[in-house]
């Protein structure tokens, strides 16, 4: 079979990837998505609870709504914000259903390469197909591809409470107290975890947010319910993100219900703090220390909401131009980069920033950002449109980059973001990470107006 018959793989079926397929089917080009969970946006279904600061006027995509027309899909009240779960069932499963057997379901990709050549061999390399190794519930499998767009986002790789990058030491032995991702507490069994208790919450981002305001709200209820903020830096007027200066409300209103959760005394901060150590006291309760030695009041649960890293693992056969820093492609790290970005907006961008020497590889979505915060769905949307149109052999369009995004009304370097003697003036950081909220009040928030919350990018 001659590699222009060879489907393009679209790896995860979140909003990216199934975007990118409605638009391979636009085009008709052959493609084959491969979602690892039993049914469309998995990722998005375990933060089902979170409500999108992002209405569904910007989290449908417009070659995905041609497709779903004839279905008889109604598109839901533009101006309103759906929950994750929304989400999921009202948009992402009927795309995922109109595109039919081209997902498939329960297929976990563990590896991409090129036909017969590892990265080390020169030889021949760009005439080769790509080959896509997964695993299903009857086993091993492989496919070739024409061309691959990884959509698989980064839910799957929360960042560690330790200030290096690392798990603090005991932060895995204290797993049973620990926890990565906001808690629904309308859930009887997660409410009673944190109900009458104090719990620190590590993070600065829009996920952080969410769980400060969702805990304050559970405090008004449940007497000695209390949240200890954990700031690697300093409080200053960026803090709480861009307020009533972000171009998306309910972004804004998410860091002013943060901010209310500590003036109204259902939360202290903590600032200066980088984690080091995570240790039991004889009641089995936590003890946070700081690279400074210094060691917190105990605690009985951690909410570690510090960002989201992508999983490169299976792309290690393949040559990818990633930033040292970021781990996002090359030429889209600076445009994104919170140790130069200001002002929340993201330069337009699609296949030429997102391209690397592996020809026809493309990260899109939340996973082009690597470990970069704030990720918006309709980016991710604009992002597929021009890489499907440049895998198509369609340069005018791909080239044809148009999008401009909300501002969130943070400005200035988020390099000082870590230090905690940074006193920037209004602002001082770029897009808060990850979840993002609507909602004030309910316990929940975020993210994604892309792919997924919990500091690290979103809606």
């Amino acid at each position: 079979m001659s590699e222009q018959q060879l489907p393009v793989v679209v790896i995860g079926a979140g909003p990216a990837g199934l975007a990118a397929a409605a638009h391979l089917n636009e085009r008709g080009t052959g493609h084959l998505v491969l979602e690892s969970g039993p049914a469309a946006a998995s990722a998005v279904r375990e933060w089902s609870h979170v409500r999108l600061f992002s209405t569904w006027g910007e989290l449908v995509d417009p070659a995905a709504e041609k497709l779903l027309a004839p279905t008889g899909w109604t598109k839901p009240d533009a101006a309103t914000y759906p929950t994750g779960g929304d989400w999921a069932d009202k948009y992402l499963q009927p795309l995922a259903n109109a595109l039919g057997e081209q997902v498939r379901y329960q297929a976990t990709v563990t590896g991409v390469s090129r036909a017969g050549r590892d990265r080390i061999v020169d030889a021949d390399r760009e005439s080769q197909p790509f080959v896509v190794h997964f695993t299903t519930p009857e086993g091993e499998e492989r496919v070739f591809a024409s061309a691959v767009v990884d959509a698989s986002g980064t839910w799957t790789t929360p960042s560690p409470a330790g200030a290096s990058g690392l798990p603090a030491l005991g932060e895995r032995a204290a797993a049973d107290r620990v926890s990565y991702r906001i808690p629904d507490l309308k859930d009887p069994a997660v409410r009673a975890r944190y109900a009458g208790k104090r719990t620190a919450v590590i993070g600065s981002g829009a996920s952080a947010f969410t769980a400060l305001a969702s805990l304050a709200d559970l405090g008004k209820d449940e007497a000695g319910t209390h949240a200890v903020w954990i700031l690697r830096r300093g409080i200053s007027g960026s803090t709480f993100g861009g307020g009533n200066a972000d171009q998306l409300p309910a972004r804004g209103a998410l860091g002013l219900s943060a901010k209310a959760a500590v003036d109204n005394g259902y939360a202290d901060a903590v600032t200066g703090f980088r984690t080091d150590a995570v240790e039991r006291d004889a009641d089995g309760r936590l003890i946070l220390i700081g690279e400074d030695g210094r060691r917190l009041e105990p605690v009985d649960e951690v909410i570690v909401l510090t960002g989201l890293r992508p999983d490169l693992s299976f792309l290690s056969e393949l040559r990818l131009g990633l930033d040292e820093r970021l781990q996002a492609p090359l030429e889209l790290a600076p445009l994104i980069d919170p140790n130069q970005h200001s002002c929340g907006t993201v330069y337009p961008h699609g296949h030429r920033e997102l391209s690397h020497p592996e020809q026809d590889i493309y990260l899109v979505g939340m996973k082009s950002y690597g470990r970069a915060p704030t990720f918006l769905a309709m980016t991710g949307y604009e992002q597929v449109r021009s890489v499907v149109a440049a895998i198509a052999g369609d340069t005018e369009s791909a080239d044809r980059v148009e999008l401009t995004l909300p501002e969130t009304g943070v400005c200035g370097g988020a390099g000082l973001f870590d230090d905690p003697a940074s006193e920037q003036s209004e602002g001082g950081g770029c897009c808060a990470p990850a979840l993002a909220v609507v909602q004030t009040g309910v316990g929940a928030a975020a993210a994604l107006t892309v792919e997924e919350p919990s500091s690290g990018g979103c809606c």
